[in-house]
């Protein structure tokens, strides 16, 4: 099979770093955008780890382009706390060779797939702040993509930044609902902490092997980690860090991993005290889905494309740096 042609939305920390080397190291994907908003860490820090990721990768053909710097209605609140102040375990990470498009990312989210219709998937992995925004501008933006898969939610209603919500959702909640709203599920498919939780947890066993295979992604991968395996500890209980990021960009560039998923009817909650709360309406007289849900995957071969993708040598970039760096 060809790569998938993706155009993929990041609020840059140190999981979305990894999912961005599965997307432009693996072979599977054929990365024609980043954009950008504030989620994990502000949005230039966001903007700078995608730089980083990609240089990583070496792929610095692939153009960044900043998005919003805040949620739709309310202000910033980051992750800073779970992937380190600069994102990415404070580990010291010099800053990129290059500096990003001076195109805004909402103009890219709606220009891309008039450009190309149906051909183009689009991979979230942050607050739906951008998309959300180009909703409002192109209420028929969702249906001009090929299929939009969303790191969005917990639909088993265990949360990790609070007991209900997962972190995307609950940073800009009235962004996920517009998202929802205009969502149907043959077209939008949500990768919730659920599935993470379950299935994408690197134990002790595996991050050894990781940090074992030696070569620049996988020790990228691996350090960049550090204080979110902290956090897991402390806040969540698992036994080890998860990577909800990464396993939502191996559903789509690999949809064959997944092995169990359900459609449903699913609003948002904005609320104080629920904020954030995916509400899953499952009785028979439910107004009709308007969301795929994946609830597992196998994890085995999720993490086997990880490892095997860190494990390849970087390749130099197939193109050229692109003109238009203007910043």
């Amino acid at each position: 099979m060809p790569p998938l042609p993706l155009i993929i939305d990041t609020d840059t920390g140190s999981d979305d770093a990894v999912a961005l080397l599965l997307a432009a190291a693996s072979g599977l994907g054929d990365v024609r955008a980043v954009t950008t908003v504030a989620g994990n860490v502000p949005l230039e820090t966001g903007t700078r780890n995608a730089l980083i990721s990609l240089e990583t990768a070496r792929r610095t053909d692939i153009p960044v382009y900043p998005g919003c710097a805040r949620p739709m209605a309310r202000p910033l609140s980051s992750a800073q706390h779970v992937h380190g102040e600069d994102g990415m375990g404070d580990i010291g990470l010099p800053d990129p060779g290059r500096l990003p498009e001076s195109e805004h990312a909402i103009d890219v989210l709606l220009s891309s797939p008039r450009e190309r219709p149906g051909e183009l998937t689009l991979v979230t992995l942050a607050p739906l702040t951008n998309i959300a925004a180009a909703l409002l501008r192109d209420p028929e933006l969702l249906t001009r993509y090929r299929h939009v898969y969303c790191m969005a939610g917990a639909a088993d209603l265990r949360g990790n930044v609070a007991p209900t919500a997962e972190f995307n959702v609950w940073a800009d909640p009235e962004a996920a609902r517009i998202v929802a709203q205009a969502a149907t599920p043959d077209k939008v498919t949500w990768i919730g902490w659920d599935v993470s939780r379950k299935d994408a947890v690197m134990t002790p066993a595996d991050q050894r092997h990781l940090e074992g295979i030696g070569t620049p992604l996988a020790a990228f991968a691996h350090r960049i980690n550090r204080t979110v395996a902290d956090w897991v500890h402390d806040v969540t209980g698992l036994p080890g860090y998860d990577l909800p990021d990464p396993v939502a960009m191996a559903v789509a560039l690999r949809p064959d991993l997944v092995t169990e998923a359900e459609r449903a009817y699913v609003e948002i909650a904005v609320g104080d005290e629920a904020r954030g709360q995916m509400i899953i309406d499952r009785r028979v007289c439910a107004p009709a889905p308007n969301l795929t849900l994946v609830r597992r995957v196998d994890e085995s071969g999720f993490k086997r494309l990880l490892f095997d993708t860190v494990a390849t040598p970087a390749t130099p970039a197939p193109l050229s740096p692109r003109p238009g760096n203007s910043r």
